[in-house]
């Protein structure tokens, strides 16, 4: 469990993971020394497994980011996971209960594209079904 001092650092390395400790540090009202030592803890623990990359709000409004919902076979599943991880306009893969097996993120930069790659994923070995839906807006993002 993590107390509420590990919490709001969390929330502030999700702003902006490349924040200093300094600044980490004023913002929580405690000392560098005790941010530094809660982030070490975190990664020893594997709270914090990495840290990444957001890109701007200007590069992502040119592209075209869909859920793609797919319904695979149980017995290549795996197969499908491998083929898709590949594809680097992939951005997240969920395995979910449902009518659906698993929900695909994808990002591309036009619609000719997206249509592209929705045929692809639709013609892997082991893909059954897919639906797709472009998200138009993202309301929350955290």
């Amino acid at each position: 469990m993590l107390s509420e001092a590990d919490q709001a650092l969390i929330s502030l390395l999700r702003d902006n993971a490349r924040a200093s400790t300094a600044e980490l540090a004023q913002r929580l009202g405690v000392s560098r020394t005790t941010v530094q030592s809660r982030i070490e803890r975190l990664e020893q623990r594997g709270i914090i497994a990495g840290y990444g990359v957001r890109l701007s709000p200007d590069h992502e409004r040119g592209l075209v980011r869909a859920h793609v919902l797919l319904t695979v076979t149980p017995k290549l599943a795996d197969r499908v996971v491998r083929a898709l991880q590949a594809l680097p306009p992939v951005r997240t893969l969920h395995s979910v209960s449902g009518n659906f097996d698993m929900i695909v993120i994808v990002d591309a930069p036009s619609i000719r594209d997206l249509d592209t790659l929705l045929d692809e994923i639709g013609a892997m070995d082991g893909v059954e079904r897919t639906s797709s839906s472009i998200i138009l807006s993202t309301r929350i993002d955290r």
